[in-house]
C-alpha cells in the first residue's frame, strides 16, 4: 500500500473522525481509523459501533492499493502539525505492522492493526430515500438540539424525535426535543410525502451531523431501516443506530390557551436576561419576571452572591409574576433569527410559549420555576 494525499484534505477528514471515536474505548481497534486506498480514492472509516462515519477523498495519487488501520488521534495530531496543504506520502512496511508517513523533512512510523479486524457492517438500506437541503436540515437540528435531555434514566428523551407531519395538504419533516423542563419543535417543508418511519436520533449523532452540515452545501440523502439511519452527503456517509423507545406525545404539551402576549426586541431581551443572571453562579436561580403594562422587570436573587435587577420596555397589557431558569431562556433566545421575540403566558404556574415572528416553523415551550 502506497499513496500520496493532500494534508488539508486528510486533516479535515480525520477531524470528523475524532468526534466519532470514543476516547476511552476498551477495544483497541475502535481507536483506529480504517484507511482503504482503492478505485482511485482514499476511503476513511471511523466507528464506535453505534455510529459509523465514512469519508472519501478523491484527490489522491495511488501507487499501490491496500488497506490498514492506525490510531486516529495520533495520526490526526501529526497531520495537523504538518505544513498546511503539503503532500503527505504514506507507505506500509512489508510485514504490514508499521505505517510510514512522510512530509517535507518529517518521517513517522505508526503501529497498525490489520484491516480485517475492523468492524464493518454491510447494511442494506432500503430504497426509501429522500433528500433535503443541508442548510435546512442543519437549521432544523440546531433549533432543537439544546432541549435534548441529559437524563440517562429516560433514554428516549436523549435525542431528537424526527417524524413526518401533515398540516392541511403540506408535508413536513418535523423535529422535537424535550428534557421535560423545556421543549423545542421545528419543521421543514418536504415536496411530497416520503417513506420515513418516526425515529429518535441520538445526541452524539446530531452533533456529528451538524458539524458535517456546517461545511457542506447541497442535498443530504436520508434513508432508514428499522434500527438505523443513513445520511449521505457528497463525499461523506454517516450511519447511526437509533434510540429504541417511544417519544412522548409532545403535541399535548403545547399550550393552547396562552393569550397574554409579550413582544420585545430580541437582542435587548437576551442581553438583559444574560446580565441579570450573571449574579447567580450556577445559573440555577430563577430569573423573576415582574410584568405590568409595557414593562418587564427582571430580577435574580442569590443568597450567597447578591442580586441583580433590570427593567425593559415591552409590549404587554397584563400584570403577571413568573420565574424561569435563565439558561433555558438564553438557549431559546439565542436560536431565534429575527429582531423580535414573542412570549405567550397563561398564568404563573403554566408553561410559556415562545415564538420567533420571523420563523413560523419553530416554537418553544418553557416551564416556569416554582417559588
Amino acid at each position: 500500500m502506497k499513496f500520496n494525499v493532500n494534508q488539508q484534505d486528510l486533516q479535515k477528514s480525520l477531524n470528523y473522525c475524532q468526534g466519532v471515536i470514543e476516547k476511552r474505548s476498551t477495544l483497541p481497534i475502535l481507536s483506529n481509523v480504517l484507511l482503504d486506498v482503492s478505485n482511485s480514492k482514499l476511503t476513511i472509516t471511523a466507528t464506535d459501533l453505534d455510529l459509523i462515519f465514512i469519508h472519501e477523498i478523491d484527490n489522491v495519487e495511488i501507487i499501490e492499493e491496500g488497506k490498514i488501520t492506525a490510531t486516529s488521534s495520533i495520526m490526526y495530531d501529526i497531520i495537523r502539525k504538518f505544513s498546511s496543504g503539503k503532500k503527505i506520502n504514506f507507505s506500509l512496511s512489508d510485514n504490514n505492522n508499521k505505517l510510514q508517513l512522510e512530509s517535507e523533512k518529517s518521517i513517522f512510523h505508526l503501529n497498525c492493526i490489520n484491516a480485517s479486524e475492523f468492524p464493518l457492517t454491510d447494511e442494506n438500506f432500503n430504497q426509501n430515500e429522500f433528500s433535503v437541503k443541508s442548510k435546512q436540515l442543519l437549521k432544523l437540528l440546531n433549533k432543537c438540539k439544546f432541549s435534548v435531555s441529559n437524563d440517562e434514566t429516560r433514554h428516549y428523551l436523549s435525542g431528537v424525535f424526527l417524524h413526518q407531519t401533515q398540516i392541511e395538504n403540506k408535508i413536513f419533516l418535523t423535529a422535537a426535543a424535550t428534557d421535560s423542563h423545556r421543549m423545542s419543535i421545528s419543521k421543514l417543508r418536504l415536496n411530497e410525502k416520503v417513506e420515513f418511519e418516526p425515529i429518535i436520533l441520538p445526541k452524539k449523532t446530531i452533533f456529528q451531523l451538524c458539524s458535517l452540515l456546517e461545511d457542506y452545501e447541497g442535498d443530504v440523502k436520508i434513508s432508514n431501516i428499522k434500527s438505523k439511519i443513513k445520511f449521505e452527503l457528497n463525499n461523506s456517509i454517516l450511519i447511526s443506530k437509533l434510540i429504541d423507545g417511544k417519544f412522548p406525545n409532545y403535541v399535548q404539551v403545547i399550550p393552547k390557551n396562552n393569550q397574554k402576549k409579550l413582544e420585545t426586541d430580541l437582542k435587548l431581551f437576551l442581553d438583559s436576561v444574560d446580565r441579570v443572571a450573571s449574579v447567580s453562579l450556577d445559573k440555577k436561580d430563577g430569573v423573576k419576571f415582574n410584568l405590568s403594562k409595557d414593562t418587564l422587570n427582571l430580577s435574580v436573587n442569590n443568597a450567597n452572591s447578591g442580586d441583580g435587577k433590570e427593567s425593559l420596555n415591552v409590549k404587554f397589557d397584563y400584570d403577571l409574576e413568573i420565574s424561569f431558569n435563565s439558561r433555558y431562556l438564553i438557549d431559546v433566545a439565542s436560536q431565534l433569527d429575527g429582531d423580535k421575540i414573542e412570549i405567550f403566558f397563561n398564568d404563573m404556574g403554566s408553561p410559556a410559549l415562545i415564538k420567533d415572528p420571523s420563523d413560523f416553523d419553530s416554537i418553544y415551550v418553557v416551564m416556569p420555576m416554582k417559588g
